[in-house]
């Protein structure tokens, strides 16, 4: 338990700079409006390869640190 509360803070780290990292990586469709002439319709777009791993990343690391951060929450309580 001890060394869980040494750690947890250093895996909070660590995947905070990857969420980060991967949501600024994926691809955005918020410029392609009407803002640059395009048609204001909407698209279907699917997620291949790369894109599609990066969406998956960023949810399971999203999830990941919610857990951590409840945990760190829970283990602050009981100390």
């Amino acid at each position: 338990m001890i060394l869980l509360k040494q750690i947890l803070p250093y895996i909070e780290i660590i995947l905070s700079v990857v969420l980060i990292i991967a949501i600024l990586l994926q691809q955005s469709s918020a410029g392609e409006g009407a803002l640059g002439g395009g048609s204001t319709e909407s698209f279907s777009h699917t997620r291949r390869g790369f894109e599609k791993f990066l969406f998956y990343l960023s949810i399971v690391c999203g999830i990941l640190f919610a857990l951590s951060a409840i945990l760190a929450i829970i283990l602050k309580a009981k100390s």
